[in-house]
């Protein structure tokens, strides 16, 4: 299993090159959602970059219409910084519902996504758009039930629109989630992690046992990356490391 760091999670806890350094060193493979300004340094050190932000906001995305022009010309552009850093996903997110119905903002969504969908074909990255909670850390957000990015996915059909399915946020709204995986898999391009409750550490202070979680990923045939995107209560570094290996099937 190809694992990551999300650096936002660790970025502020420890200087750049010691994070680098280490991940490097724990054997993780890149990182997600990184400054562009260490991109260079992360490439330098044989680490892959694996995610960046596709467009503008998590509140303001897809599901609204008005947004679409802005969020094409964005995806545009962060299309081409992928393609030079050889980044494979773009995050992508719906948006708050702010009033608007399930059925509606799965047809503005579509429609927003196949205006990009052919670039990012042509560039050969992934746009995933991300399964969050609104129950916790996201009030309002529209992708929070699996069953409606399904739909999204199925019916813009392109190889290179798929879903980033958050374990911990999937977990708070739904739970279920080795069934999840295992039954709509081929429209996942990317996984991350957390220990829920807390958003913590993934050991055995939380509720999701992520060695059997991983066992699954990995039995449909998956070949990306796992992010790790907690917040660490201890010392980060041996954080990672129980992480990394809880992760290693």
């Amino acid at each position: 299993m190809k694992q990551d760091i999300c650096w936002w999670c660790f970025g502020g806890r420890m200087e750049p090159k010691r994070l680098i350094a280490e991940a490097a060193r724990l054997g993780y493979a890149g990182f997600e959602l990184a400054p562009e300004e260490v991109w260079d340094e992360i490439k330098a050190a044989g680490l892959q970059i694996v995610s960046t932000g596709g467009h503008q906001s998590i509140p303001s995305g897809l599901n609204d219409k008005r947004n679409h022009s802005r969020i094409e010309e964005e995806i545009q552009k962060n299309l081409e910084k992928a393609v030079k850093y050889e980044i494979p996903v773009l995050i992508c997110f719906s948006g708050n519902r702010a009033g608007r119905p399930d059925e509606e903002g799965i047809v503005n969504t579509i429609e927003g996504f196949k205006r990009v969908a052919r670039y990012a074909e042509e560039k050969n990255v992934t746009l995933a758009i991300e399964i969050l909670n609104s129950k916790v850390d996201h009030g309002d957000y529209q992708f929070d039930r699996m069953a409606w990015g399904v739909e999204v996915i199925k019916k813009v059909n392109s190889p290179r629109v798929k879903i980033l399915y958050d374990i911990y946020h999937a977990q708070i709204m739904e739970g279920d989630l080795i069934r999840t995986i295992k039954n709509h898999h081929e429209h996942i391009a990317h996984y991350h992690t957390a220990g829920n409750p807390g958003r913590n550490e993934i050991d055995d202070s939380q509720e999701i046992h992520y060695p059997a979680v991983m066992k699954a990923i990995k039995e449909t045939g998956y070949k990306g990356y796992v992010g790790q995107e907690f917040i660490p209560k201890g010392e980060p570094v041996a954080s990672l490391k129980r992480a990394f290996e809880l992760c290693s099937v």
